[in-house]
């Protein structure tokens, strides 16, 4: 995901949020690392947790008040991450069920190992909304994971089920960290909804921008390296809009079967579905813009306003 614009003024306080959570995780880093050494790499966007301090800044900020959410919903990102290498999305879409047993246990353990260290943090939040807040992403996203685009027509289906999918598996943990943050900033019920509706829009439009980034790769060692997505199986909203309009048929078995015809596919996305994917992507991140309206002018709304607006650019 390219780094959305978060104000420098921003950087003091994420850079606590960072130290809580490697002060969390030093204690197990060797487990972690084991798992993936990228995990918890230092520099990462912190997005969502830059989301919960800037949503708190709309209201009353306090960082003290503010700074466990952050942590925690960075925690969970990772997390969630880990356990995604659970989930073979392909084998889900097509309806099949993996026997035996899992042969992932390490991403497992340390999957449920950051949950616990989360659990930890929400606690610590003087805000009892959080958890709340928080277990419902988790519950959205593990609902969604479980839950894929079983197919890519016809187009008006599949684009429905693919916003379902990408709202609770993509966009969920953008708008748990709005809601969060805005509980902490001490903001009316109708501006905490408010907030919710932005991040979740906001995940929307970063998903696509993903998936769209995907198909624009060039290539390496005389290999190309767009269409990674068609490897994994995954139904994307690019590859749904091309197959509305290109040859479904054949598109449908390249992502059935994993590499196969995949620079084929790859062209054909590029000439049907990046034209219309691209333009989902900035309807989403007007929604966004829209969803802030309501809220009081000032710094944080700003911000918050560039953020979604840097995400109609792939």
């Amino acid at each position: 995901m390219i780094q959305p614009p978060l104000p420098p003024e921003l950087a003091a306080d994420l850079q606590q949020v960072e130290q809580i959570v490697r002060a969390r995780t030093s204690a197990r880093a060797a487990v972690i690392r084991a798992a993936d050494p990228y995990l918890l790499r230092p520099g990462e966007d912190r997005l969502r947790a830059a989301l919960v301090l800037l949503s708190a800044q709309v209201g009353t900020y306090q960082l003290a008040q503010t700074i466990h959410a952050a942590a925690a919903i960075e925690l969970i990102h990772a997390a969630t991450r880990t356990h995604n290498d659970l989930v073979d999305e392909a084998e889900r879409r097509l309806g099949q069920t993996r026997r035996g047993e899992w042969n992932h246990g390490l991403s497992l353990m340390v999957g449920d190992y950051l949950f616990a260290l989360a659990a930890g943090e929400m606690a610590r939040s003087p805000d009892p909304r959080v958890i709340s807040y928080y277990s419902q992403a988790v519950m959205r996203i593990c609902e969604s994971e479980l839950a894929p685009v079983p197919a890519l027509r016809p187009l008006d289906k599949a684009r429905e089920q693919y916003f379902a999918h990408t709202g609770g598996a993509a966009a969920a943990l953008f708008s748990a960290a709005c809601q969060a943050g805005a509980a902490c900033g001490g903001l009316p019920a109708d501006q905490i909804e408010a907030l919710a509706a932005y991040g979740h829009a906001l995940g929307l439009a970063l998903r696509v921008g993903v998936e769209l980034r995907d198909f624009a790769r060039g290539s390496a060692n005389g290999s190309s390296l767009a269409g990674e997505s068609l490897r994994h199986g995954a139904a994307t909203l690019p590859l749904i809009f091309a197959a509305a309009v290109g040859d479904g048929d054949r598109l449908e078995l390249a992502l059935n079967r994993g590499s196969a015809d995949r620079d084929w596919a790859v062209d054909e996305v590029r000439r049907h579905g990046v034209g219309p994917a691209r333009a989902e992507m900035g309807r989403h991140a007007e929604a966004a813009r829209a969803a802030l309206a309501g809220l009081p002018a000032g710094p944080a709304r700003a911000a918050l306003d560039q953020i979604a607006a840097s995400a109609a650019s792939a």
